[in-house]
């Protein structure tokens, strides 16, 4: 593998490849008979090769305690259908509570208004407290518990109470619509509500009575409402959250989980919902737990003495990823607030406070920090102290090669970049980093272990060094049990297998590389397609995005009546302008051949005061590229899963019909 060199780019020492956790799987396997590998694509190849041997490789590793023995690691391998681990019980919590040490805390829930540090002693007895009080309400498992809470300890702990007694867990974010939660817990007909009364964001403490009250009022089969104290408001008709973790309930409840099978419902995630209702996505706790150990054990790397912060809210994806941290015994650090108050480096200065080890973010977060020259790991050009950092992750986007170069400057020192991809699909990452693995600026490392992906072009077949569908040849653990009101499941082989039978079809546009890194080039379905020549929208990004002038920028191609082909470039101006002067469309254009291409270069560019995103920030590309078409807004996107809804009118004025 050729080592990279230019700036960003991050080479492993042999300290670092000693010592890190997949040095060790690797050495067991060798010491148990199971293989020896000489470095990370021969150990890719065999988890991909034999799927059953690597999985089941992975429980022994990591020790997982089951109630009832697997009658196989694979019972049946097809896609979709694949069973795994038939016959196991288990149950996802039982992992979390192994680690429970008076050594260092379990998590630290830190946010705009302060921080506190939970000893695990103090997790694990509200986790039973709340067990006990879902069990005397007469939650079975199987019901649903859900939550209207912000990156709270509390929302942790509502959780693991939920999946301890076998009931399914699903939570949304108090700054997503009242419409927006109705969209996603109505359907999963819930039997209790955990909810904050307010919220802290921005340095603005936020009642959010009212939106709870129509909310329940739009939920009839709850039992009961629990009420968390975010900001010290009461609901006279809600149980308090004192109460419910054991004032007068069980004030001494020792924890008890309940053995489920490996495939029963831990949570239900959400698809953004941008065309229709969102998708209820379902994961079972055999699956998660597994795919979590070796995506946080062996691919990030964590070790019980790490504190682990991604910025996320809890309708994320990555809210349950950053939770799985306790299943390897990490300190999980929770952030809620803006990560951009008062300053647009204070995530950077929570990770100061708090010793993170490894931070993650989404890559627009980085960009905004780069844009802004800043340098928040070096204290003598006002940034803080962050010697404890070893690693930073990246995802939501495609993080450019500048921005790599940028966290790398900023902290002060090289460190490695992790972007990595993947989908609240399967709540993970497909593709990333690994610790024993290089990183090349602006590319993602590595194919992830057990994940046979591969680039697939239009004609089935699988390339190298050309761009491609990211498909995958072999079922994972943690892709979806089913989705939630599918009973013969029609939308989800609709959502992965139509194009390619038997294999799963993601939707990401990719490249993969000669030395096994990935490009991402965007979504599949939003590919720009100029004379027949595919083009990705994400190298447009990087070249507009570095730009002083330009906050925030979409592309898409419109097919025209007369067989024609446009593509406008969309941007948000940072003085909040709303016209593009000769001037800086001169340098834009310059921008896009220098970093991209001439064939990249737009037809147009207009400015719009801003860019509408979904609530976890992805760019709407596809439903922009209706409403150009001439389709109303509200028939092609729901309101509810916009950042801000009122934007999307500005682009009816350019409909080419």
């Amino acid at each position: 593998m050729t080592e990279p060199c230019e700036p960003g780019s991050w080479t492993p020492d042999i300290q670092t490849v000693a010592h890190a956790n997949i040095t060790r799987f690797m050495d067991w396997l060798r010491d148990e008979g199971r293989g020896d590998y000489a470095d990370y694509t021969e150990l890719w190849e065999a988890s991909v090769s034999d799927i059953g041997w690597f999985w089941e490789s992975i429980w022994q590793f990591f020790d997982v305690q089951a109630t009832t023995p697997a009658a196989t690691p694979l019972g049946k391998r097809q896609m979709p259908g694949a069973q795994w681990f038939p016959g196991a019980t288990l149950n996802y919590v039982d992992q979390i509570f192994r680690h429970a040490s008076a050594d260092r805390p379990a998590l630290v829930a830190a946010g705009e208004d302060g921080a506190t540090e939970w000893p695990w002693q103090r997790l694990r007895a509200e986790t039973a407290a709340f067990a006990a009080y879902l069990r005397n309400v007469g939650v079975q498992p199987g019901d649903r518990v859900v939550g209207y809470l912000p990156n709270i300890g509390e929302a942790v702990v509502a959780f693991l109470g939920a999946a301890a007694v076998g009931a399914t867990w699903a939570v949304c974010n108090p700054d997503l619509a009242v419409d927006g939660v109705v969209s996603r817990l109505a359907q999963l007909e819930p039997t209790v509500l955990v909810a904050a009364d307010g919220s802290v964001y921005g340095g603005k403490r936020r009642d959010k009575r009212p939106e709870l009250a129509e909310i329940r009022a739009q939920l009839p089969t709850l039992k009961a409402t629990v009420l968390v104290p975010r900001i010290g408001l009461e609901v006279a008709d809600a149980t308090s959250w004192a109460h419910a973790i054991g004032i007068g309930v069980a004030p001494s409840a020792e924890l008890s989980t309940t053995p489920v099978p490996f495939d029963h419902p831990l949570w239900v995630l959400f698809s953004s919902g941008t065309t229709g209702a969102p998708k209820g996505i379902v994961h079972g706790h055999g699956g998660v737990l597994l795919e979590h150990l070796k995506y946080l054990g062996l691919h990030v790397d964590l070790k019980p003495e790490d504190r682990f912060l991604w910025q996320s809210t809890t309708s994320w994806m990555m809210w349950n990823f950053l939770v799985g941290g306790l299943l390897v015994g990490a300190t999980i650090v929770l952030y809620d607030g803006s990560p951009t108050y008062p300053q647009t480096d204070s995530l950077w200065k929570v990770a100061a406070d708090h010793r993170v080890t490894v931070l993650g973010a989404g890559a627009g977060y980085f960009l905004a920090c780069a844009k802004e020259e800043l340098h928040p790991g070096i204290p003598a050009k006002g940034g803080h102290s962050l010697e404890a950092l070893r690693a930073v992750g990246s995802t939501g986007s495609p993080l450019p090669a500048l921005g790599f170069q940028w966290i790398q400057e900023g902290v002060g020192r090289p460190i490695p970049v992790q972007s990595c991809s993947g989908g609240t699909d399967v709540v993970t990452a497909f593709v990333g980093g690994c610790p024993i693995v290089p990183v090349v600026s602006g590319e993602l490392s590595c194919l992830s272990l057990g994940a046979a992906i591969e680039s697939r072009t239009e004609d089935g077949r699988d390339v190298i060094g050309a761009a491609g569908e990211l498909v995958l040849t072999e079922p994972m653990p943690s892709m979806p049990v089913f989705f939630w009101n599918d009973p013969d499941g029609t939308r989800y082989r609709e959502a992965y297998f139509d194009k390619y039978p038997g294999v799963w079809c993601h939707g990401d546009w990719i490249t993969i590389t000669d030395r096994g890194s990935v490009v991402v080039h965007g979504r599949s379905d939003a590919t720009l397609n100029r004379g027949g020549v595919r083009m990705g929208s994400v190298e447009i990004y990087n070249a507009v995005e570095r730009m002083p002038d330009v906050q925030d920028c979409l592309v898409v191609g419109v097919e025209q009546p007369d067989g024609g082909y446009w593509m406008p470039l969309f941007v948000a101006l940072a003085d909040g302008g709303t016209d593009v002067d000769d001037a800086l469309k001169d340098r834009i254009v310059a921008a896009i051949r220098t970093h991209a291409s001439p064939r990249h270069v737009p037809d147009a560019i207009i400015a719009v005061p801003g860019i509408p995103r979904t609530m976890t920030g992805k760019r709407l590309e596809v439903p922009i590229k209706r409403i150009l078409l001439g389709a109303e807004p509200s028939a092609v996107v729901s309101s509810s899963a916009v950042d801000r809804p009122e934007l999307l009118a500005e682009f009816s004025e350019y409909s080419r019909t």
